[in-house]
């Protein structure tokens, strides 16, 4: 029951507590005071709690916090759980008296313990800190759990967080969002801003943008911090509201006015960017360092960016490492990728591939898309670990599903040759797509190249310009050098060779190999500049000395043949040999030559050989030719004719044959040389070679016609083409030219005209011409009879193995024909021409063993010579 003295000071308790609030009454914190104190004096614990309070803030009276304390004190020992709670307050920061924690959680466990929710909570936060007690989250969470059960938004709020994320007790979203929402019932601005945190990403309820940035701005009304960032984050990036970057500036500023070092960091990156201010990346520096110095991992990560990269101050690599180390200390996947592209490249510390794999590898796993696309590199590359393509796709897949432009163009890559995946141009051009239309150079330029070549999609060159174009003006040097030969070629757009040399030269110092050859072959010819071989021998060589083969090759050509420098077969060697060996055919092709004729090292055949055959098995023509060649004659090798044939018909299946062996796939052919014969194709070839201008392709093309080998026999087709080839010299189609003047075939007879080209054909050296020319003087055949000549001529084709001279030589010293009688000779040159199968010369022959003329007579031997004559039909 209660007293009456008890009545009067709870009376007078309620009637403070009516003046302090204006409860049915005008406020009145003076009165609200004096009636505090007359319930305190006369023992009410309520009333010696407010009183205390009243002097604590100076309510109605002056302020006193030692009067405070002595009023927290005397309510606390009578048991008023807010009178502990109000003198572990005083005890924990000094309020009225010496500070001492653990009389502070003493009177903090006593108010708890007493139900008072206020308690309750701020008990739960020295358990959860360890403040005056050791850290032990499970009973903070308890004792959240009772101050929120008791209605304490804060004690709610707190309860959220660890539901949230699993802190002393098993995650659960749902219940984070219930107790969010009790918290924001009771006007808890903490509970507001996450309340929206959960909206925004959909934890514990269903995603929804527009109520999180409403939840937002409640916070913020009640100058909440951290949803002055997340508000300010929703105007950055149009969360649930309109994008509006000035407003998302503000924000970030009321937050960092408040410290909040989240803010500061969104700060420093609209400073960095220029959003919704002026860039200013010495500002961007500083709020990136408060943020960091504040603990911020994202802080710590945008300032090791800002050293690594020298943003609004020096550039420093080691002061990058570390602070990149700091924040993945905090566990920041964007400090732990670029912490792993540290170590990968020696940035600011010891190169170490293993070390940046690690790093790489949780970035990746914490979600980071370019910690996912770097350790598709990895594995791709063999970086820090061994190769896996099906890793490396797997990743670059899941970094490509994130939005990362690089590993989007990567998992192309992936695609278009079948790395750790099926081969697939269609999802190849997709992913390039996405990746381009990311903004990514790389992805922009091998778009355009899908477009340029019809790789996944139809061949569009306009498109292909299109996206080259992007590229190149991203700063892409790939993609300047292709824009560079879309100008200069007039591909998807108007030929412009001035904008092409331009293009290559931005490729070109922007380091791009292929770009500097180009540049080379602009100055080389003249191509959209001045012609200017000495700069074209300056680009060459630095194409070259960053390994392009091709520039290899063009610097070899220009030491060997004196282009803008100096004539240097030795140097022509040593860069044909780099190229050579860098893969590119024409320098093998090359350096085959060089090896064969001894030019710029040592003469050998079969080095010659061996990069004859890498040139030829490289697609090179006129290797195919060489190497043909080469079997054709034993070079370097054993002479194999069937190999021959086969490397000449490769060499004219891709139409990189010369005409000469054109002609030579032709005799092939004809004779059955290295393949089966075939008259049709010995012809078809032989006209290839006569049509290019070949005389000796000429000459047995009319040879063909003459004899109807592989065609209609056509005699004035034939001398046409004898025609063509005596005008180019050849001494054997001069000699058929004669022939046909001499038998008017193809043509009206004429034995002048015969003479003269058997003229032609025997001063060329053709012995079956000397032949002819000497029968010619002997019988006096378009010419004066000349029988010192004829003997001459047959003399000369004699010597030269023509066995109709031989024997018409025999005739002539057997009887005095032009030279003195001398039968042994004329045995001898019968003999001769006898031994090589001409059958006049076999009569003969055995006439003389007959009769021994220029010989001992033998009958036997006469008989034999006389029977190979016969045999022949004489």
């Amino acid at each position: 029951m209660w007293n009456s003295c008890t009545l009067n000071t709870t009376g007078q308790y309620n009637l403070g507590r009516c003046y302090q609030n204006g409860i049915g009454t005008t406020k009145d914190e003076e009165k609200a005071f004096q009636w505090y104190l007359k319930s305190a004096e006369g023992g009410n614990i309520n009333g010696q709690n407010n009183l205390g309070y009243c002097y604590s803030y100076g309510i109605g009276t002056t302020k006193d916090e030692e009067k405070a304390f002595q009023w927290y004190l005397k309510s606390a020992e009578g048991g008023n759980s807010n009178g502990q709670y109000n003198l572990g307050c005083c005890y924990n920061y000094g309020i009225g008296t010496t500070r001492d924690e653990e009389k502070a959680f003493q009177w903090y466990l006593k108010s708890a313990e007493g139900g008072n929710s206020d308690e309750q909570n701020n008990l739960g936060r020295c358990y959860q800190y360890g403040i005056r007690t050791t850290k032990d989250e499970e009973k903070a969470f308890q004792w959240y759990l009772k101050a929120a059960e008791g209605g304490n938004n804060k004690g709610q709020y707190n309860l959220g967080y660890y539901y949230q994320n699993e802190i002393g007790t098993t995650k659960d979203e749902e219940k984070a969002f219930q107790w969010y929402l009790k918290s924001v019932e009771g006007g808890n601005i903490n509970g507001q801003n996450n309340l929206g945190f959960c909206y925004n990403y959909g934890i514990g309820t269903t995603k929804d943008e527009e109520k999180a940035f409403q939840w937002y701005l409640k916070s913020v009304e009640g100058e909440n911090i951290n949803g002055q960032n997340n508000l300010g984050r929703c105007y950055q990036y149009g969360i649930g509201t309109a994008k509006d970057e000035e407003k998302a500036f503000q924000w970030y500023l009321k937050s960092v006015e408040g410290g909040n070092i989240s803010g500061q960091n969104n700060l420093g990156f609209c400073y960095n960017f220029g959003i919704g201010t002026t860039k200013d990346e010495e500002k961007a520096f500083q709020w990136f360092l408060k943020s960091a110095e504040g603990g911020n991992s994202n802080g710590q990560y945008n300032l090791g960016r800002c050293y690594n990269y020298g943003i609004g101050t020096a550039k420093d690599e080691e002061k990058a490492f570390q602070w990149y180390l700091k924040s993945v200390e905090g566990g920041n996947i964007n400090g732990q990728n670029n912490l792993g592209f540290c170590y990968n490249f020696g940035v600011g510390t010891t190169k170490d591939e293993e070390k940046a794999f690690q790093w790489y590898l949780k970035s990746a796993e914490g979600g980071n898309s370019h910690g996912q696309y770097n350790l598709g590199r990895c594995y791709n590359y063999e970086i820090g670990t061994a190769i896996d393509e099906v890793k490396a796709f797997q990743w670059y897949m899941k970094s490509a599903e994130g939005g990362n432009s690089d590993g989007q163009n990567n998992l192309s890559h992936c695609y278009q040759y079948g790395i750790g995946t099926t081969k697939d141009e269609e999802k190849a051009f997709q992913w390039y797509l996405k990746s381009a239309e990311g903004g990514n150079s790389n992805g922009q330029y091998n778009l355009g190249h899908c477009y340029n070549y019809g790789i996944g999609t139809a061949k569009d060159e306009g498109k292909a310009f299109q996206w080259y174009m992007k590229s190149a003006e991203g700063g892409n040097i790939n993609g300047q050098n292709k824009l560079g030969r879309c100008y200069q070629y007039g591909i998807g757009t108007t030929k412009d060779e001035e904008k092409g040399f331009q293009w290559y030269l931005k490729s070109a110092e922007g380091g791009n190999i292929n770009g500097q050859i180009n540049l080379g072959f602009c100055y080389n010819f003249g191509i959209g500049t001045t012609k200017d071989e000495e700069k074209a021998f300056q680009w060459y060589l630095k194409s070259a000395e960053g390994g392009n083969n091709k520039g290899q090759f063009n610097l070899g050509y220009f030491y060997q043949n004196g282009i803008g420098t100096t004539k240097d077969e030795e140097k022509a060697f040593q860069w044909y040999l780099k190229s050579a060996e860098g893969g590119n055919s024409k320098g093998q092709y090359n350096l085959g030559y060089y090896y064969q004729n001894g030019i710029g090292t040592t003469k050998d055949d079969e080095k010659a050989f061996q990069w004859y055959l890498k040139s030829a098995e490289g697609g090179d023509g006129e290797g195919q030719c060489k190497i043909g060649y080469c079997y054709q004659n034993g070079i370097g090798t054993t002479k194999d004719e069937e190999k021959a044939f086969q490397w000449y018909l490769k060499s004219a299946e891709g139409g990189s044959i010369t005409i000469a062996e054109r002609y030579t796939l032709g005799y092939y052919y004809q004779n059955g040389i290295g393949t089966t014969k075939d008259e049709e194709k010995a012809f078809h070839w032989y006209s290839k070679s006569a049509r290019r201008g070949n005389s000796k392709g000429q000459y047995r093309l009319g040879h063909c016609y003459q004899n109807g080998i592989g065609t209609t026999k056509d005699e004035e087709k034939a001398f046409k083409w004898y025609l063509k080839s005596a005008n180019r010299s050849n001494s054997d189609g001069q000699y058929n030219l004669g022939y046909c003047y001499y038998y008017g075939i193809g043509t009206t007879k004429d034995e002048g005209k015969a003479f003269q080209w058997y003229l032609e054909s025997a001063e060329g050296g053709d012995i079956e011409g000397q032949c002819k020319l000497g029968y010619c003087y002997q019988n006096g055949i378009g010419t004066t009879k000349d029988e010192k000549k004829a003997f001459q001529w047959y003399l000369k084709s004699a010597e030269g193995g023509n066995i109709t001279g031989q024997y018409n030589l025999g005739y002539c010293y057997r009887n005095g024909i032009g030279t003195k009688k001398n039968e042994v000779m004329a045995f001898q040159w019968y003999l001769k021409s006898a031994e090589g199968g001409n059958i006049p010369g076999q009569y003969n022959l055995g006439y003389c063993y007959q009769n021994g003329i220029g010989t001992t007579k033998n009958e036997e031997k006469a008989f034999l010579w006389y029977f190979k004559s016969g045999l022949a039909g004489v």
